[in-house]
Parts: C-alpha cells; sequence; structure tokens
C-alpha cells in the first residue's frame, strides 16, 4: 500500500497519495507544453500582414496591435477552456461546455439588451450585461437539469444547445427589429482582428478570475462528486455550484464582450486533459490553462495566413475542429459503455 497524505477538504478528510505523478506540476512534459506555447505566442507576435521592421512606425504598432493580440490570445484560450473544466465538474458531463449549455448565447443576448438601453455602451456595460445574462442563463440551464430525469449524458449538451439555439434566435430577431445585426455579426464572428491596446485589458481580469477557481478548486473537485456525496462530506453543494457558476458566467461575459462566441473550446482541452489525468481540478488546472493558451493562439496563427492577407474569423477553425472532437468524444463514450 503507498503512502497516503490525509487533506482536509471542507471539514472532510480525504485519502490522496503522497507521490503521485499527476499531483506534481513541473513535470517533462508539462515544461515542454510550456515551450511549445511560448514558441507560438513568438510566432504570433511576429506573423501579420503588416510589416513593422520596415515601417518606420512598426514598432507601435508591434506594441499597439502584435502584443495585445496575443495577450488576448492566452487570456481568452485559459479563459475558455477554464470554464469548460468548471462546468463539466459541476454537471458531471464531458459534453458540456459554455457553448453547449447556451452560456455564450445568453451573453450575446446580454449584449443586445445593453445595446438597447445604452446607444453607445462602453466596455464595461458590455460586460457587465454579458456576465449579467450568462450567469441567469447558466443557472436556467441547471434549474431545468434538475426538474428532467436524464437516461443518458448525451440528452444534457442537446438540451443546452436547443436553448442556446432559441435564445441566438431571440438575439437575431432582437437585432433585425432594432436593425442591430451588424452588431451580432460581429459578435459571432469570434475574431481577434478588432484587438489592440485599449480594447482588450479587461481580460486580465481573467487571472484573477484563474486564481479564485484555484483557491476554491477543492470544493469545486467535490461538488463533481455529486450532491449526495458533497452533502455528506459536509459541504453546501447549491453554494458551491452558485459559486461556481459565478466564477465561468464572469469568465464567457468578459470574452463574448471583448472577442465574441468560441464555440468548442472548452470542451476540447478539459476532455484531453481528464482523459489523461483524471477530474482533480487542482492539478488540472495549469495544463487545461496552458492547453487552451495553445490551441487558440494556433488556430489565430492559421485563421491569419490560410488566405493571407485577408483572415478567417478564429471561431470558423475552432468550430470546425470541435464539431470532430466532439464527435469522436460521443463515440468514444458509446463504445465504452
Amino acid at each position: 500500500m503507498p503512502k497516503s497524505a490525509i487533506r482536509k477538504v471542507t471539514g472532510a478528510e480525504i485519502s490522496q497519495p503522497l507521490h503521485s505523478d499527476r499531483n506534481r506540476l513541473w513535470t517533462a512534459s508539462f515544461i515542454l507544453a510550456v515551450i511549445a506555447v511560448f514558441i507560438l505566442g513568438v510566432i504570433s507576435l511576429v506573423t501579420g500582414v503588416y510589416d513593422i521592421q520596415g515601417q518606420a512606425d512598426g514598432k507601435d504598432m508591434f506594441f499597439i496591435t502584435r502584443v495585445p493580440r496575443t495577450a488576448a490570445l492566452m487570456l481568452t484560450g485559459a479563459a475558455m477552456s477554464i470554464s469548460g473544466l468548471v462546468m463539466q465538474l459541476i454537471t458531471q458531463n464531458r459534453l458540456v461546455e459554455p457553448t453547449t449549455t447556451g452560456t455564450i448565447e445568453w451573453a450575446g443576448l446580454g449584449l443586445i439588451f445593453v445595446y438597447l438601453v445604452f446607444p453607445a455602451p462602453s466596455l464595461v456595460l458590455r460586460m457587465t450585461g454579458a456576465i449579467v445574462f450568462s450567469f441567469a442563463g447558466t443557472m436556467i440551464f441547471f434549474l431545468f437539469l434538475r426538474r428532467v430525469k436524464l437516461r443518458s449524458s448525451l440528452i444534457v449538451p442537446i438540451i443546452g444547445m436547443m436553448l442556446g439555439a432559441v435564445i441566438s434566435a431571440v438575439s437575431t430577431f432582437v437585432g433585425l427589429v432594432f436593425q442591430m445585426t451588424q452588431n451580432i455579426e460581429t459578435w459571432f464572428a469570434g475574431s481577434f482582428a478588432p484587438v489592440q491596446a485599449g480594447r482588450y485589458e479587461y481580460l486580465w481580469l481573467i487571472v484573477v478570475i484563474t486564481f479564485f477557481i484555484f483557491i476554491y478548486a477543492d470544493r469545486l473537485t467535490l461538488a463533481g462528486l455529486g450532491e449526495d456525496v458533497a452533502t455528506s462530506l459536509g459541504a453546501n453543494y447549491n453554494k458551491i455550484v452558485i459559486r461556481g457558476t459565478g466564477l465561468i458566467s464572469f469568465a464567457v461575459g468578459i470574452v463574448a464582450a471583448v472577442i465574441g462566441n468560441l464555440p468548442f473550446l472548452g470542451l476540447i482541452i478539459p476532455n484531453i486533459v481528464s482523459m489523461y489525468r483524471g477530474d482533480d481540478l487542482r492539478s488540472n488546472l495549469p495544463w487545461v490553462s496552458v492547453l487552451g493558451m495553445g490551441t487558440v493562439t494556433l488556430c489565430d496563427i492559421l485563421s491569419r495566413t490560410i488566405i493571407m492577407p485577408f483572415e478567417v474569423p478564429v471561431s470558423l477553425i475552432l468550430g470546425s475542429v470541435g464539431s470532430v472532437i466532439f464527435i469522436v468524444i460521443i463515440l468514444r463514450q458509446r463504445k465504452q459503455r
């Protein structure tokens, strides 16, 4: 029997291996992943149509556009991946993430609502509307799941996507009625092209959200064991779910207001990490963050080079790759059964 360390989690004692490779962070594979993401970041900084070396204002353009865009890629990738990981723990479903629960569509509806109330809203107002609506929509989704008896895990994302389609249709209708279709189309594009200095700084709040998720990781992992287990161990399951949903909504709202819709990112990365490392949120969080950064950065580099000098929206590449991986995960679960 291996030695074990006893760690207190919300008043309960849970045994864990004292020397476990899964709990070690700076392993050779993790260091290689960090190096790979760093290289992708450097490639992102030097990729673009504008000649930053041959123009007189090249240095200024480098810090106005390239650096903010690369930073936004990293922060957005981490935010959406972490949101998907937390949401999968709360719902106990591998096929759940902000774009398969309607959360991102609710955030879009919040943006439309803000544009209706304030003709020229600031970025803070857009973020606030997206955060409030995404939180309300996610809670509605959770309440709906509690009232419906599910016989298959596939029903959960199907319900979420149906709910998201309804909310998206409402947003489109409101946009057509009030002549706001341009705002909706920009949001659905999910592109990093408009990112520049002065328009992305709020994404740094994602670092704060990640810190709080890391602090709250044990309780969120406990919630992933189910309401009965969490309650028997002395945890307040409903409070954990509400706080976890609040953190998810905050991250998704910021990304929706600044960048737009990025589908399937929160589905791909957490499933790959959990497949090899299990479901411990605290030990998986760095991996999910790093792989999320790398995935979004790679997709953005491809979006800038496929039809250069034009760009393909990152959401198009993520949606294409993510939909294929989504089908593979479904088939894999079916094969295991």
